[in-house]
């Protein structure tokens, strides 16, 4: 049976400067429906991507800013780092870990470690392996995102 992730709910505190950020980004706009005035939602798709974001009013109890360590999944970081920046998106120097090729915790932007022994490096992974090379974005809320290099993914991916 397959699973497949469909939808993350963000949670923001202006459903309109989100929208405007997010199509910025480049982000498709798939819906933006308020049947009341109490309820709005707003659903935008990452190009390429099958899975989306939606986020609006009446949506969610987290607080704005709250979701971290969402992956966008590139082939050439380098080039959707420019791609973002040209866009008006503030974006992290790309970088890589010292000693692995996975990190995790996110925060406002900024890639956070728990002791776990790795060491954030400026610039792409040594070897430009997939999975090795990152950076980071956050929206106006604080919502923290990952862009991963993936040249090769993984046997099962």
């Amino acid at each position: 049976m397959d699973l497949k992730l469909e939808l993350i709910v963000l949670p923001v505190s202006d459903v309109d400067r989100a929208k405007a950020f997010y199509e910025a980004a480049g982000f498709r706009l798939d819906l933006d429906a308020a049947p009341t005035e109490d309820w709005r939602a707003v659903h935008l798709t990452p190009p390429g991507s099958e899975c989306s974001i939606i986020f609006g009013k009446g949506l969610t109890p987290l607080e704005p800013g709250s979701v971290q360590g969402l992956y966008l999944i590139i082939v050439d970081i380098e080039e959707a780092r420019a791609d973002l920046v040209g866009r008006g998106i503030e974006v992290s120097e790309v970088f890589h870990d010292a000693g692995g090729i996975f990190h995790h915790g996110h925060e406002a932007g900024r890639i956070v470690h728990d002791g776990q022994g790795q060491e954030r490096v400026a610039g792409l992974h040594p070897n430009r392996d997939s999975y090795g090379s990152y950076a980071t974005f956050s929206d106006p809320d604080g919502n923290g995102w990952v862009l991963q290099e993936v040249k090769q993914r993984a046997p099962g991916r």
